[in-house]
């Protein structure tokens, strides 16, 4: 492979280790890698409660794992703390670390990856900071670590692929947590990966799926045919091949055009929903939610959507995950009419099955430069309702969510009280109380 022709730069990918209970340890002023602690989810929203987050020693020495143990693998063991989630004190500490890493690299420069992981480009910066791309990793560590207790890890690579791979398979396991790979080392660094599944972008169906056309490890991917490859899963498959040879194009903080805008909300529900006029309820906030974000962009949609995810028994027994279906409706970001086409599609699809995941999204997206009235409604209703929408959204605004709530959301089922306390789906809690 020549590689000249590919992008050359120095990309960090920097991940904060075990981020929300290493969090929870700084603010107790316990070790984060010493403590053996559990950030486990409200059991109310995860029908049992769910570990979000595990310390390291935790792992190690109680076999938990996040987002994967629940409530019942706890053991009974003094040694171990268990925590609610805090997702405000994370976002909080996230935007820290964020402006530490804005002292090394232009704002423009900042990939956000997820609230723990961000990719930096340090392609034209790294030079001010030290000798070598490593020894800038391990200042920006030192700092990180002095000024919030957070320990990191550094994946390095002449492109993001490349810095990904070596945080996930080499830097974690390092002992100064600092991994490199680049063009010149893929042979040693890449190829020699047996377990396909711990390579990022390969999941356990891709795995298995390499491992039934006789590629059982990095090696074989990279000396595969590309075009049987091309041929055997389409375009993903000269993705795969690329990985192989640790090719990434990306320009990451490149802004792409969204070819077909929308803005949806979903929402997992707290318990399964049988009923009627519960899940109807429900689909009824989400549906206003969105309304309300449509409102607050000033756009108006012409295509509404909603998705219905059934429960674990009702997908088991009829083989069937859910429905979805959109309509399309004359423009508009109005409560009443998102709402009424969500229910009309409700009602056509639903045959009593037991809910559990609504997702609600409106797209064909337009500006909203004005109120356009329908012929065959008064007018004078439609002025109302179109200044109480507007003055709730106001007071929300202001106030908060639940200053002003709709009575319906009082009624058993209701959710949109609960869920206006929520960030990121978990207990918002005080930051640092």
């Amino acid at each position: 492979m020549d590689y000249q022709y590919e992008p050359h730069g120095v990309f960090f990918l920097i991940d904060s280790r075990s981020f929300y209970a290493s969090a929870e340890c700084v603010v107790r002023d316990l070790h984060p890698l010493k403590t053996a602690l559990v950030v486990m989810s409200e059991q109310e929203n995860t029908n049992g409660g769910l570990i979000l987050a595990t310390s390291p020693r935790a792992k190690e020495e109680f076999h938990l794992q996040a987002n994967v143990s629940r409530q019942r693998d706890l053991p009974q063991s003094e040694d171990l703390i268990v925590v609610p989630p805090r997702m405000n004190m994370y976002i909080q500490k996230n935007l820290q670390i964020n402006q530490i890493f804005q002292r090394y690299v232009a704002p423009a420069d900042i990939w956000p990856y997820s609230i723990d992981e961000s990719i930096l480009n340090l392609t034209h910066s790294w030079r001010l900071f030290g000798p070598n791309p490593w020894a800038v990793a391990r200042q920006i560590q030192r700092t990180i670590h002095d000024e919030t207790g957070i320990y990191t890890a550094v994946g390095i690579g002449n492109n993001p692929l490349q810095a990904k791979i070596a945080l996930d398979i080499y830097a974690k396991h390092q002992y100064d947590l600092i991994a490199e790979i680049n063009y010149q080392n893929i042979p040693q660094q890449l190829w020699t990966i047996t377990n396909m599944e711990d390579v990022w972008s390969i999941g356990k169906r891709t795995a298995n799926h390499l491992r039934r056309i006789g590629i059982n490890n990095m090696w074989e991917l990279a000396h595969a045919n590309p075009y049987a490859l091309r041929a055997e899963f389409g375009l993903i498959g000269e993705q795969l091949y690329a990985l192989a040879w640790g090719i990434d194009r990306a320009h990451p903080g490149q802004v792409e055009p969204i070819k077909s805008p929308s803005i949806s909300n979903s929402q997992v529900l707290p318990r399964d929903y049988i009923h009627r006029d519960e899940i109807r309820l429900v689909v009824k906030e989400i549906g206003e939610q969105v309304a309300a974000r449509l409102r607050h962009r000033h756009l108006l949609c012409h295509k509404v959507s909603l998705g219905i995810g059934f429960n674990y028994a009702t997908a088991t027994a009829t083989n069937r995950g859910g429905f979805g279906a959109e309509i399309t409706v004359s423009a508009t970001n109005s409560n009443h009419a998102i709402a009424a086409a969500l229910l009309r599609i409700f009602d056509h699809y639903w045959d009593g099955e037991g809910v559990r995941n609504i997702a609600v999204s409106c797209g064909q997206l337009g500006p909203d430069n004005g109120q356009q009235l329908e012929l065959f409604q008064p007018v004078k209703q439609q002025i109302q309702d179109y200044t109480l929408e507007r003055t709730v959204d106001a007071i929300r605004s202001r106030f908060g969510f639940t200053a002003l709530v709709y009575a319906k959301s009082k009624l058993t089922g209701g959710t949109a009280i609960n869920r206006a306390n929520l960030v990121g789906g978990h207990n918002g809690g005080n930051s640092y109380e």
